[in-house]
């Protein structure tokens, strides 16, 4: 028997109406490079897709999915409105060929996802244009991280990246505000070591909050092989009310660490790598520093966003995005949706970290984070 699938609700056309109302270019050039990957008006590659799985969180976040707007009764996204598997392996797969070497895994709350790790083995089928494995990475919070780990590693997933904001209990409970405990959270990090698998930490920096734990923090993953990385309050949506008196910026926090800890800065890896490295002097590894805020890195960006429903953002700052599903769900073929990709990136000019350091277009509206993913 058909399975039966609900019919969307007027609040939720509506709601995605409005969302992805930029129109599809029915013509125009795909620009490329030498190599034959996608680049747009500034010309930066397309490398990196970022794939949120769901909407939904289990953490409530001051800085992003603060309770007083996304309470008990906030509105989640039907079932039948998500991208399913099988859609995102296609867009994958089509991504992939278009020239994207990293796909990273977001939410919300990725691991809310049922049965993720089926769709890590799948997209680790796929094959870079060198013929390299295509990199799989996941963001999370790490709560479940503990339960899954070892079935992440058996399905490929390359490295994950966890959130923590402090070790310092209260505070840490206070900040994700349902009580969760910063040490589940490094149990859960234990547990992707123990199962082999590269931990990143990403801390976010709120002047007022949780500053007191930049020394702990360091201190804690100095010399243990994991990342940490700090990373500048931003303006990611609107239902946090960002204010600029509330940015660290990252050298403030580099400084506090280099007066207990001396630093010296480390080569990038790789052309649109976010993070401004330094390593410790005494040879205790690295401490990374996103500075989307004060030091813009948009030259940069490689990076295109596909939310939970299947809209393409080229910038985690947009305000709109384009409709992909309905071309999924239309009966387009690969070649027209690639086509369609090709024009959207070729057209693109998104900018708008070095927008909001020249004082411009800060209160326009954008989409919130847990939809397009961080």
């Amino acid at each position: 028997m058909p399975q039966t699938i609900p019919i969307e609700d007027e609040v939720s056309r509506s709601r995605r109406s409005e969302v992805l109302s930029l129109p599809i270019p029915i013509s125009g050039c795909v620009q490329t490079d030498e190599a034959g990957c996608l680049v747009d008006t500034r010309g930066r590659p397309l490398t990196d897709l970022r794939i949120s799985v769901t909407d939904h969180c289990n953490f409530r976040c001051r800085y992003c999915m603060p309770k007083e707007k996304y309470g008990t009764h906030v509105k989640y996204l039907m079932h039948t409105e998500l991208l399913s598997f099988e859609e995102i392996f296609r867009l994958s797969r089509l991504f992939v060929e278009m020239g994207v070497k990293k796909i990273r895994l977001t939410g919300g709350e990725p691991l809310l996802r049922k049965h993720l790790d089926q769709l890590i083995v799948r997209i680790k089928t796929l094959r870079t244009r060198s013929g390299q494995p295509v990199e799989v990475a996941l963001t999370t919070n790490a709560a479940l991280l503990a339960r899954f780990a070892p079935a992440l590693k058996a399905a490929g997933l390359d490295r994950v990246t966890v959130s923590l904001d402090a070790l310092t209990e209260d505070l840490f409970q206070s900040i994700n505000d349902v009580g969760f405990p910063a040490s589940k959270v490094m149990e859960g990090i234990h547990a992707a070591r123990a199962a082999g698998l590269p931990v990143k930490v990403n801390t976010v920096l709120k002047r007022g909050m949780n500053e007191g734990e930049i020394i702990p923090l360091a201190e804690a993953f100095r010399g243990t092989g994991i990342a940490l990385r700090f990373i500048e309050y931003m303006d990611a949506g609107t239902a946090n009310d960002w204010r600029m008196d509330d940015v660290i910026p990252s050298r403030e926090a580099a400084a506090v660490i280099h007066a207990r800890y001396p630093l010296e800065p480390v080569d990038p890896a790789y052309r649109g790598e976010t993070a401004s490295r330094m390593r410790y002097l005494d040879g205790a590894g690295e401490v990374g520093f996103i500075s989307s805020v004060t030091q813009a890195f948009c030259r940069d960006c490689t990076r295109a966003r596909l939310s939970v429903e299947g809209g393409l953002f080229l910038c985690l700052f947009a305000d709109r995005g384009y409709d992909i599903r309905t071309m999924l769900r239309g009966g387009a073929t690969d070649e027209e949706i690639k086509l369609a990709v090709g024009r959207i990136w070729s057209k693109r000019a998104d900018h708008y970290s070095e927008i909001r350091l020249e004082g411009t277009q800060r209160n326009r509206a954008r989409i919130e984070m847990q939809y397009i993913g961080g």
